[in-house]
């Protein structure tokens, strides 16, 4: 891995995009945008960040400027970037043929370790994405159940189908008095019938919820949540309101899911369930899973739900690329890393030397901002005086979009890379690797204050 060194003042302050731009000229010719990806493009420079290589925590761009990156593939980098027993993994699979479609020994055993980590894993099946797995879970919470309704929360994203892909990022609304909120898809072309099958209330409220079960007792194959709130950056999870939707859950016969595509591995082994303490009955795995931005996913759960999978259930759930040798030879070495002693306290120990920091250096320039985090996982909530935060509509109406905008823009010109996708309710999801260092973090917080100082500038002019 790369020794991490410090850029010079004029690195920071005069970073060079012309070869970056010339790139999106060429793209913007054969893509829709610049990107084969819209998320991959950056708020602050109006194009992707087009890469020459990614190395531990870092990211080199095309025009010879070094980050210390903070976006990690959205959480899919967890190790950090080209760990080299991962590669070497991978390297394994790709002279054994980097076939797919078949499996090996491998497969299996990566299987028993998620069984061994994440409580409520009993039986595994991999999938290729999050949204694939999360697509899956419901699919197969109908099919056992013989029901159609999904409740989801406001505010938790659950990948982009039809099923669930509600209200993650709408304005916070009052419920009716059923405690719904009203339907508004995420994006143009759910058919209106969808609709129909989706109920969406309010999180860490017990009224709403409870109002929502009364009304539609018996017609919920499943409730689906993230047991903690990356997608609005952080917001915390009110444990007795998580017993609260397990009991009801189980007494009402619905299946609990917890997506845990981005909490999944992400503060231990266990995830967000472990956290809270709280087994559900599926669990959606990705990001972290593949510990250096490999395409691998899971649905895992209990066993008797689990076996209404075909071939043993009648629900399909299958794919030719699903469990991909390489990204499974990758992923088996990731989880062997997480699993060893002192990761997670190494881990726990930079989240807090970040966190705090953060705190400080925002109190120390006069910058109202929350910063939360769990983990690897953080958000910096600018606008809003006092934490902590546990509702996306204190979030929605509170953050400064604006502000974020303009400071996420400084922190790029100062080599730091916190990925934004353009105004939004809340403050996107922010993250760390297991390659980051104490030295990094140390730097990360002189730049951040620095940054804000700029961005106070920029904003009062």
């Amino acid at each position: 891995m790369t020794d991490n060194v410090t850029l010079s003042t004029e690195q920071q302050a005069q970073p060079q995009f012309a070869e970056g731009d010339r790139i999106a000229e060429r793209a913007a010719k054969v893509f829709v945008g610049t990107a084969g990806s819209p998320g991959r493009t950056s708020a602050m420079l109006g194009r992707p960040l087009y890469l020459q290589k990614a190395d531990g925590a870092y990211l080199y761009d095309v025009d010879g400027n070094r980050y210390i990156d903070y976006h990690s593939s959205s959480g899919a980098t967890f190790l950090g970037y080209n760990h080299p027993r991962v590669k070497r993994a991978m390297l394994e699979a790709v002279e054994m043929g980097y076939f797919c479609n078949y499996e090996t020994e491998a497969h299996a055993e990566i299987a028993e370790l998620i069984c061994d980590s994440v409580p409520s894993a009993e039986r595994v099946r991999f999938s290729n994405t999050g949204t694939e797995a999360t697509l899956a879970a419901i699919r197969l919470a109908r099919a056992v159940t013989g029901r159609s309704k999904v409740l989801k929360f406001e505010g938790h994203f659950h990948g982009m189908h039809e099923l669930a892909w509600y209200n993650s990022r709408k304005p916070a609304t009052e419920p009716n008095e059923h405690g719904e909120i009203e339907l508004a898809a995420d994006t143009a072309g759910i058919p209106a019938e969808f609709d129909s099958t989706v109920v969406v209330t309010r999180f860490n409220d017990p009224e709403s919820f409870l109002a929502c079960m009364r009304r539609h007792k018996g017609e919920f194959a499943c409730i689906i949540m993230e047991p903690i709130m990356y997608n609005a950056g952080c917001i915390y999870t009110d444990p007795e309101f998580a017993a609260m939707v397990r009991e009801q859950a189980t007494a009402d016969g619905a299946v609990l899911i917890y997506d845990e595509v981005l909490s999944g591995f992400r503060m231990g082994l266990g995830g967000g369930q472990e956290h809270l303490g709280i087994t559900p009955d599926l669990t959606t795995l990705a990001k972290a899973l593949g510990g250096c931005g490999l395409p691998i996913a899971a649905v895992v759960g209990k066993r008797e739900i689990m076996e209404g999978l075909n071939p043993i259930g009648k629900t399909v759930v299958s794919g030719t690329y699903t469990g991909h040798v390489m990204h499974v030879y990758g992923a088996l070495e990731a989880l062997k890393i997480m699993r060893e002693p002192g990761f997670y306290e190494r881990m726990g120990a930079l989240a807090q030397r970040l966190y705090d920091g953060l705190r400080e250096v925002l109190s120390g320039t006069g910058t109202p901002a929350v910063v939360q985090g769990l983990g690897a996982r953080f958000g910096i909530h600018f606008g809003i005086e006092a934490g902590p935060l546990y509702h996306y509509r204190d979030v929605a109406r509170g953050f400064d979009s604006a502000f974020n905008a303009v400071f996420a823009r400084e922190a790029l010109k100062r080599g730091l890379y916190l990925h934004e996708y353009g105004s939004s309710l809340t403050p996107n999801h922010h993250g760390f690797t297991a390659a980051h260092t104490e030295r990094d973090i140390d730097e990360t917080l002189d730049r951040t204050e620095s940054a804000l100082r700029a961005a106070q500038c920029a904003s009062s002019g």
